[in-house]
């Protein structure tokens, strides 16, 4: 099978699909038939468990295994993943956080096994730990501990893998979460800061190299469908990263100055309703981030048009690949110089994102750094609230999204036809196959080995020491995700990040859709004899908040008295929650895919404790048939993407809670 050469992955830009599913094995086989697609880079997506440092048999893992990404549980799993793939030729975007020095080293030994030089290893781990507090939700540790994690492969990588990117500051989650360009930028620019700070103070790196460090550091960018504004966005990162790099930490180089990015196209803009409209879309996001020759990413990876229903198949794969090359080898749009440059309008909108970048960026870092705007909750607060008023400019018509607050009458489409599955659906059995896959490893491994290898990364994080070389150990030693992750838990402890609701509101003046939805709480709290209350509840490992967070205000604003503890709860953690505050509804969250298990859990437990007059709401990225398979096991409403308007469902709650306390016909 041919791969990419050195020279082919560069030009003209690195083309990804982010992709894993199911297996390592079933992964690999997906990689091998994209690269002899014409794909020149490898982006590998991993499922929650890997992401949050659990091994598929752990209670918080049950019904996430292979479903947004690949589980790699130890070293065989890598080695699968990676069968028949030379790394040494490969470019490689792992998107990994809170366990990324786990996952690298794994990567490392699978490399040397196949006896690659580990110098000339390229690619890149996402490693941007912040912005999990702040929008993702797959942080595990403390932000001190988890910067030293981040701290100690920097160091590393530097010598030992000098083409490796070990952290790819990603804005793009911020964007998912509701971020403005100026806030993209500023908080991208501050989390940049940390590290470097964080680097340079350590003392592990000596002055003459600092420059290697800082050209090191990618980015890893969203790009929405406001063209002008996003490309002056791009524009705008390039000409501040050089001015921080220069005056900040004195770096001379102007290559080691590049603002080296890697880029997503917004996922966030597209939509369930006429999904067919967000070909398009990608293709326009696609061109803010490639026509601006001195702004131009070195690796694109576009979402598939179906990415709103789920789990995106082969052939939609394909098609996002396809509209890179087309782009690429057919058009002239890349075989000129910049055709941007000396545009009056582009660069007064880049010095007004760059302005407004710097005041923000200022402000955090009277603050104290990120660290402490993520600690305080000031960021994740200013997050929720842009969000919440880009949903109100979409609920008002302000902002038009094409096909669903208009022009939203709509042809049957040929896309979605109900004859043929139009996303891809994962094996119920690859769970299990994985749990018994992780338990005979750990029954036919070299347990002594194992638990020395443990103890040394133990007595690594009590010190100051480097923890990827006691980390390199655990991999070649047969140490699980889980048992890797666990150790450093119980030196480090765990976190759970301010949720940013308490600071934002979406009401603004209130219209008189609201005031509508107010009343209705208010009436029929006066009827029951107290507020209404409502639980919103994220169950699992899935840590997108934002849909979670956005129903928790609207709520609150609505007149609900609202419990929200934030993500990554069990099942049965939400119902002791639910039974203590003795709550009137129960809303859940789930994006992951992992509906089907979660949810019907959720409602045996509120049945279980005598609560089965609690109705239970669920709103996700949940296909037509599952919703009515949820509905069939007990599930009141379920809501999806298309049913953008908040208003409608406060509605929708009110109605369902009504009709669960009997006072339904009474009220009529």
């Amino acid at each position: 099978m041919p791969y990419p050469s050195n020279d082919e992955r560069d030009r003209p830009w690195v083309m990804r699909t982010y992709a894993g599913h199911s297996s390592a094995s079933a992964s690999n086989e997906l990689y091998r038939r994209n690269l002899a697609k014409g794909q020149t880079g490898l982006s590998v997506a991993f499922d929650l468990p890997t992401q949050t440092g659990y091994d598929p048999d752990d209670q918080l893992a049950r019904g996430e295994v292979g479903r947004v990404g690949v589980p790699i549980s130890h070293l065989g799993d890598m080695r699968a993943l990676f069968n028949e793939i030379p790394l040494e030729q490969m470019n490689t975007s792992m998107t990994i956080n809170a366990t990324a020095m786990w996952l690298l080293a794994l990567y490392q030994v699978v490399a040397e096994e196949q006896g690659a030089d580990t110098s000339k290893l390229a690619g890149t781990t996402q490693n941007d730990i912040v912005k999990e507090y702040l929008s993702r939700g797959t942080y595990v540790f403390p932000p001190a501990p988890s910067m030293r994690l981040i701290t100690d492969m920097v160091a590393y990588t530097v010598h030992a893998m000098p083409k490796f990117n070990p952290i790819n500051v990603c804005s793009y989650h911020l964007q998912e979460a509701g971020a403005t360009p100026v806030q993209e930028v500023a908080f991208a620019m501050s989390t940049a800061i940390a590290v470097l700070d964080a680097v340079r103070d350590s003392g592990q790196v000596s002055e003459e190299d600092f420059g290697k460090v800082v050209g090191r550091i990618s980015f890893f960018v969203n790009a929405g469908v406001r063209f002008i504004e996003e490309m002056s966005k791009m524009r705008a990162f390039g000409k501040l990263w050089d001015e921080i790099t220069r005056e900040r930490y004195g770096v001379e180089d102007p290559k080691m100055r590049r603002f080296r990015y890697g880029v997503q196209v917004n996922s966030l803009g597209l939509t369930e309703a006429q999904p067919e409209n967000n070909v398009q879309r990608i293709v326009l996001e696609m061109l803010g981030v490639t026509l601006s020759k001195d702004a131009r990413a070195r690796a694109i990876q576009l979402p598939a048009w179906n990415e709103a229903l789920g789990l995106p198949r082969p052939w939609d794969q394909q098609w996002a690949l396809r509209m890179q090359q087309v782009l690429a080898y057919e058009s002239d749009l890349l075989e000129y110089e910049d055709i941007f440059e000396g545009s009056k309008v582009i660069e007064a909108k880049v010095d007004s994102i760059i302005e407004g970048a710097k005041a923000l960026m200022q402000q955090i870092e009277e603050m104290g750094g990120a660290v402490a705007g993520i600690e305080s909750g000031f960021m994740k607060g200013a997050l929720v609230d842009s969000l919440a008023s880009r949903r109100a400019r979409i609920e008002s018509g302000d902002d038009i999204i094409v096909g669903m607050n208009k022009f939203d009458s709509t042809e049957p489409s040929p896309l979605t036809d109900e004859s043929q599955e139009s996303i891809m659906t994962v094996d119920p059995g690859v769970e299990q196959a994985a749990v018994d896959a992780v338990r005979r490893w750990r029954a036919e491994r070299d347990n002594p080995r194992v638990e020395k290898a443990l103890a040394g990364l133990r007595e690594a994080a009590r010190s100051t020491a480097n923890l990827m070389e006691a980390t390199l150990e655990c991999a070649r030693a047969g140490v699980t995700t889980g048992e890797w992750a666990q150790t450093l838990r119980e030196e480090f402890g765990e976190f759970r990040a301010p949720t940013g609701v308490s600071a934002a509101s979406a009401s603004g003046e209130a219209g008189e859709a609201l005031q509508r939805v107010r009343a209705r709480v208010s009436e029929l709290s006066d009827r029951m004899g107290r507020r209404l209350k409502m639980l919103v509840g994220k169950p699992g490992l899935d840590g997108h908040s934002n849909g979670a967070e956005q129903i928790a205000v609207r709520a609150r604003d609505a007149g609900f008295e609202v419990i929200y503890q934030g993500i990554r709860l069990t099942p049965e953690q939400i119902v002791a929650a639910a039974v203590e505050e003795d709550v009137h509804v129960v809303g859940l969250s789930v994006l992951s895919g992992s509906h089907l298990e979660v949810v019907p859990a959720v409602v045996r437990g509120l049945r279980e404790n005598g609560m089965d007059d609690v109705p239970v709401i669920v709103g996700g990225i949940i296909p037509d048939e599952d919703a009515r398979a949820l509905t069939q096991q007990g599930v009141a409403k379920v809501f999806t993407p298309k049913d953008y308007e908040l208003n409608d469902i406060m509605s929708s709650i009110i109605d369902v809670v009504e009709q669960g306390s009997g006072l339904l016909a009474e009220s009529k």
